[in-house]
């Protein structure tokens, strides 16, 4: 027979000890009340943990201040723990002396501890295709299970273990990862882990324009990267700077190229290119004028390296 409680107690019978122990199962830190009733016929009592006397009578044999009596008048003789701990899990017996005969009755403390992570993954940035294994470790009583979510839209649970495996890892695996133990007793506990992936630049969107003369010019590139990729524009092989009538604005991972008063010699094939230490990517782009036909989304080709330095050498073979 099991029950859990906080204050309140389970009676012990007085039956000989051949019977079932009876079990209580208590969370740590609670308060257990081991009830024992008796009659007038008793003639000594005594409360025991394993061999220990804890308590004869009314006199007090353990040092331990969290113990005491609960009596009300002479029917009831209960022991009582405050701030229960693992160590107080075992068997109790209230032993009871009649002038006919000796009983007992014995019940078994069960002390359960809510789940609690000790250990957990610091936050980690990775490049993208790496080998990522997160640790995640608790303990309880009973042992805790522990399952981990990417904490992104859908939430789904990924795995259930210490340790979450992930081979190869990509870029829409990064963000927060959520490890949760749980063992019944008290609420989950919950801890958190980072993860950044690096990738080289991508540019998504790359938009041309199509602009009278006289008029402002707008050439656009959209880029995602991590780290955050840096911009740079180029007209054929020159790289272009903020000067008279061009102006260049990076925001984020958006670039545009401004045109105030476009001529006829603006007009032509600009190149935007996206990087970061892990590699490059160009695309490009028309200012043209109205009727000539141009796709006005442009057009983007890939082009990923190590080496920046060579870009100008690269860019005519890497022009769509």
């Amino acid at each position: 027979m099991n029950k859990r409680f906080t204050e309140t107690g389970f009676p012990v019978r007085s039956v000989d000890m051949q019977r079932a122990t009876d079990n209580i199962t208590i969370r740590q830190g609670d308060t257990a009340v081991i009830r024992c009733y008796v009659d007038d016929k008793v003639s000594k009592v005594a409360w025991l943990n394993r061999s220990n006397i804890i308590f004869a009578g009314e006199d007090k044999w353990s040092l331990d201040p969290r113990v005491d009596l609960v009596t009300k008048g002479q029917l009831e003789y209960s022991l009582r723990i405050q701030k229960v701990d693992v160590y107080d899990e075992g068997p109790y017996t209230c032993s009871i002396q009649t002038k006919q005969q000796s009983k007992t009755s014995q019940v078994y403390l069960i002390v359960q501890v809510p789940a609690f992570v000790y250990k957990v993954s610091e936050d980690v940035t990775v490049n993208e295709g790496s080998n990522v294994t997160l640790t995640c470790l608790a303990n309880g009583r009973p042992d805790p299970s522990i399952t981990w979510r990417l904490l992104n839209p859908s939430a789904e649970t990924l795995d259930v273990g210490e340790y979450l495996e992930i081979s190869g890892i990509m870029r829409t695996q990064a963000g927060r990862y959520e490890c949760k133990a749980s063992n019944d007793v008290a609420t989950p506990d919950v801890k958190y882990v980072n993860v950044v992936v690096n990738y080289p630049p991508f540019i998504k969107g790359a938009k041309s324009s199509e602009t009278q003369v006289g008029r402002q010019g707008i050439l656009q590139c959209d880029a995602t990267a991590v780290p955050k990729p840096e911009f740079e524009w180029y007209r054929d092989d020159k790289r272009l700077s903020n000067m008279q009538g061009i102006t260049i604005q990076i925001t984020g991972s958006r670039t545009m190229l401004l045109v105030a008063n476009v001529t006829e010699d603006d007009y032509g094939n600009y190149t935007c290119v996206a990087t970061n230490r892990l590699g490059i990517h160009n695309a490009s782009v028309f200012l043209y004028r109205p009727g000539t036909g141009r796709d006005i989304n442009g057009s983007a080709c890939v082009c990923q390296s190590l080496w920046l330095l060579l870009l100008p050498f690269l860019l005519p073979v890497l022009k769509c």
